[in-house]
C-alpha cells in the first residue's frame, strides 16, 4: 500500500505552503493527506478502479490533489513536491520532530542559518546561534537542544502504529506459503510495545529452505543481514529490522514464550523452574533430559504451575506472582468497548460529518460515540466558540431524533475537548459546559510549567463540576515530547475525590496513560476511558492501540466506563 507515502508527501506540501504562508492550500492538503492516512483500502486499488474521478470522491481530495496522487502512483514522484523541495531544501520530517518547530520557525532557521536537518539545527543550537534569532531566545534554544536530546533517546524505536501494519502484511504472506504449518510474531510487537526495535517471526515448517529464500525476497527488502538453514534476517525500506526463525513443531511453545519475552519475564519464569528442580529454555521445558512441557505456551506455563500469560503483561511487574497464585486479571479485550467518547467532527476540522462518524462507530458494533470538538482556544484546530458549540448539539439532537425514529441503535452524546488554560481555568463558560452529556478537558499549551503549578493546573480543573474527563493527562508525544512534570500521586488522589476519569489516548503517537500509569490509576480506583481521538472515521479503529495498551496496565472492564452500556457509563460521569 502507498497510503502512506502519499500522505507523507501531501503534509510536507502543506508545510511547505504553510513555510510561504500561502492562504487556504496547506488546510486542503493536510485534509487530504489525513483520509489517505486513514483509508483502510489500498489507494492504488481505488484509482486502477475508477481513476481520479474516484479520488476526487474521498473527502478532502479535490481535482489538483487528485491529479498529485495520480502522478505519483504512476511515476513514483510528485513534479510539484520535488520543485518545492529543490527550493527549499529542508528535511521537514526530521526538523518537525522537534517540538515546537513548525514551518515557519523552519523556514527562518533555514533563512538564517541554513538550518536543513537535525544535524544542522544541533549545531546552529549548540553554537548559541538560535537564540540570537528575533522571536526565538535563549529559552527557545535550550527547548530546541532538550528536544533533540529526547528524540536521540528515542532513535533506533518505531511506533508500534508504523510496524504494525507491515507485520501483519508479512505475516499474512508467510502463513500462505506452502508448507508453513503455523506463524506468529514475539517479541516486543506481540507484547504490543508501544515502540519497537524490530520485529521476530516465529515458524513451523518442513520447507525451510523455501520460507528462507521467501522471507530474504519480500517486497521492501533493502538488505539482508544474514540468511541460514532456520534463521534469517533483512532490513526494510521504512528503516527496521525483522527476523524470522523456524522451529520444530514439538518445541514451538516453548520457543514462543522464549521469544516473546520479555528479558526480565523469562528469567523469573527460569528461576520458577530451577526452584522446581526443572529447566526451561526455548528448546523446552525439561526434567533432567526428559521434556516434559514444550509444544504449546499453554502446557509451558502450566507445568510451571502457573496461569497461562498474556503476552501484554510480560514484563515482570508482579504477573509471575499473580499467575502462581491464579490470580491474574481478566484484561479488557476490543470486544469489550462500547463506544468512543472522543471523536472530533468537520465542526472544527475533522474530516467527516457527525452522522458520517455515527454510520462509522454503528458499523463497529458501538451503542455510542460522543463528539468532543475542540472549544476556541485552539483556533488552529477550528476550536468552536459557545455560539457554535449550541448550533453543533442542535445538529446533534437532530440526528439522534432521526435514528430514533428509524430504530438505529446508536446513541451520539454531545461533548467537547475544552481547554485548560495556564491558571487551570477551562476556556469555554460553565453554563455551555453544563448543556453537554460530558465534557473531556485537557492541557494543549504552555507544557513545560514548574511541577507544582502544572499539577495545581490539572487539579484546579479536576475540581470544575462540569469536567468529567482529562484528555492525555501527560502531555507526552511519543518520540518527540517528554511527560510534563506533574505529582502524579496527587494528581490521582484528587481524580478520585473529584470522581474525574483518566483519558487512555489510543492516538499511536500519545498512547497517554503509558501502561504503568494505568496500573497505577487502576490501583488507585481511578476510572479511565479508552478514546481515539479521531479526526476521521476510519480513524476509530486506531481503539485497538489504546486497548492493548490498556492490557499492558492491567485494565479490566470494570476500570473503563466504556465498556459499559450507555445508561451505566453515563452514571461514571460527574
Amino acid at each position: 500500500m502507498k497510503n502512506q507515502e502519499i500522505a507523507k508527501i501531501l503534509y510536507e506540501i502543506a508545510n511547505y505552503l504553510a513555510m510561504d504562508e500561502v492562504p487556504f492550500r496547506p488546510y486542503a492538503y493536510e485534509k487530504a493527506a489525513l483520509t489517505i492516512e486513514a483509508l483502510d483500502e489500498d489507494i492504488e486499488n481505488i484509482y486502477n478502479r475508477g481513476g481520479n474521478k474516484a479520488l476526487e470522491e474521498l473527502p478532502g481530495v479535490g481535482k489538483n490533489i487528485a491529479e498529485r496522487i495520480e502522478e505519483y502512483l504512476k511515476t513514483g514522484k510528485v513534479r510539484y513536491y520535488e520543485e518545492l523541495k529543490k527550493k527549499t531544501p529542508i528535511n521537514f520530517n526530521e526538523i518537525s520532530s522537534v517540538e515546537g518547530l513548525g514551518p515557519k520557525r523552519a523556514k527562518v532557521l533555514y533563512q538564517k542559518l541554513g538550518v536543513k536537518d537535525l544535524k544542522s539545527l544541533e549545531k546552529a543550537a549548540s553554537s548559541h546561534k538560535i537564540a540570537l534569532l528575533f522571536g526565538f531566545g535563549e529559552k527557545t534554544e535550550k527547548n530546541i537542544l532538550e528536544g533533540i536530546k529526547f528524540l536521540k533517546r528515542s532513535k533506533g524505536r518505531f511506533l508500534l502504529s508504523e510496524i504494525l501494519p507491515k507485520a501483519k502484511e508479512v505475516y499474512e504472506k508467510l502463513k500462505n506459503v506452502e508448507g508453513v504449518e503455523k506463524v506468529d510474531y514475539c517479541g516486543s510487537l506481540r507484547r504490543m510495545k508501544e515502540t519497537i526495535g524490530d520485529v521476530d517471526f516465529l515458524v513451523i515448517t518442513k520447507k525451510t529452505a523455501a520460507v528462507m529464500d521467501f522471507f530474504v525476497s519480500l517486497p521492501g527488502v533493502v538488505k539482508i543481514w544474514g540468511k541460514g538453514h532456520t534463521k534469517a534476517s533483512v532490513r526494510l525500506k521504512e528503516g527496521f529490522d525483522m527476523d524470522i526463525r523456524v522451529v520444530p513443531k514439538k518445541s514451538y511453545g516453548a520457543a514462543l514464550q522464549y521469544f516473546t519475552g520479555s528479558k526480565e519475564h523469562n528469567i523469573a519464569t527460569r528461576r520458577i523452574a530451577i526452584d522446581k528442580g526443572l529447566k526451561l529454555s526455548e528448546y523446552g521445558l525439561f526434567r533432567g533430559p526428559k521434556m516434559i512441557a514444550s509444544s504449546t505456551e499453554e502446557n509451558v506455563y502450566k507445568s510451571l504451575g502457573m496461569q497461562w500469560v498474556p503476552p501484554e503483561l510480560r514484563e515482570d511487574r508482579g504477573e509471575v506472582e499473580a499467575a502462581l497464585n491464579s490470580k491474574l486479571p481478566r484484561i479488557i479485550d476490543d470486544s469489550d468497548l462500547k463506544g468512543d467518547l472522543h471523536v472530533h467532527s468537520d465542526w472544527d476540522g475533522g474530516i467527516n460529518s457527525i452522522t458520517e462518524i455515527a454510520q462509522a462507530a454503528l458499523a463497529l458494533g458501538y451503542e455510542y460515540v460522543g463528539i468532543a470538538d475542540h472549544t476556541k482556544f485552539l483556533r488552529i484546530e477550528h476550536g468552536l466558540n459557545e455560539r457554535q458549540l449550541e448550533r453543533r448539539n442542535k445538529e446533534i439532537d437532530r440526528i439522534n431524533l432521526k435514528f430514533q425514529k428509524k430504530k438505529i441503535p446508536i446513541r451520539v452524546l454531545k461533548g467537547c475537548e475544552a481547554n485548560i488554560l495556564n491558571d487551570g481555568s477551562i476556556d469555554i463558560s460553565d453554563d455551555s459546559l453544563r448543556k453537554l452529556d460530558y465534557v473531556i478537558a485537557g492541557i494543549h499549551s504552555n507544557f513545560k510549567m514548574p511541577r507544582e503549578k502544572m499539577t495545581e493546573r490539572l487539579i484546579r480543573a479536576m475540581k470544575n463540576p462540569n469536567v468529567d474527563i482529562i484528555s492525555h493527562p501527560t502531555g507526552r508525544i511519543l518520540k518527540k515530547r517528554d511527560e510534563y512534570q506533574i505529582d502524579f500521586d496527587r494528581i490521582l488522589r484528587a481524580a478520585r475525590e473529584t470522581n474525574t476519569v483518566f483519558e487512555v489516548s489510543a492516538w499511536p503517537e500519545r498512547l497517554d496513560l503509558n501502561d504503568q500509569n494505568i496500573k497505577r490509576a487502576k490501583d488507585a480506583r481511578v476510572k479511565m476511558v479508552i478514546n481515539t481521538d479521531a479526526h476521521h472515521k476510519n480513524q476509530l479503529v486506531l481503539m485497538r492501540f489504546g486497548v492493548a495498551q490498556a492490557r499492558r496496565g492491567w485494565a479490566e472492564k470494570q476500570d473503563v466506563i466504556n465498556c459499559h452500556p450507555l445508561q451505566k457509563m453515563l452514571n461514571f460521569l460527574k
